[in-house]
């Protein structure tokens, strides 16, 4: 995958492998002492209510594993 800076991905859009819009990107996490990235924290698209298997953080928005990234273009694709 291209190298994209991070601030390119800010608010951009967060879809499922399967095509279902699961929101937008509010901010990726990642551990200090390593430089990995960690999660992308996404802001939940209202209409899908609860249907996701991804953990919440306590403002409410999914942390999904950076490891889950399959493609970043018009969407930030991400292995369901």
């Amino acid at each position: 995958m291209a190298d994209i800076l991070a601030e390119n991905l800010s608010g951009k859009a967060v879809m499922g492998s399967d095509g279902t819009e699961l929101g937008m990107l509010y901010n990726i996490t990642m551990n200090l002492k390593t430089g990995e990235l960690v999660d992308l924290l996404v802001e939940p698209n209202e209409e899908l209510g609860t249907a996701l298997d991804f953990s919440r953080d306590d403002r409410g928005h999914y942390e999904i594993p950076v490891g889950r990234v399959q493609a970043v273009k018009d969407y930030i694709v991400v292995r369901r």
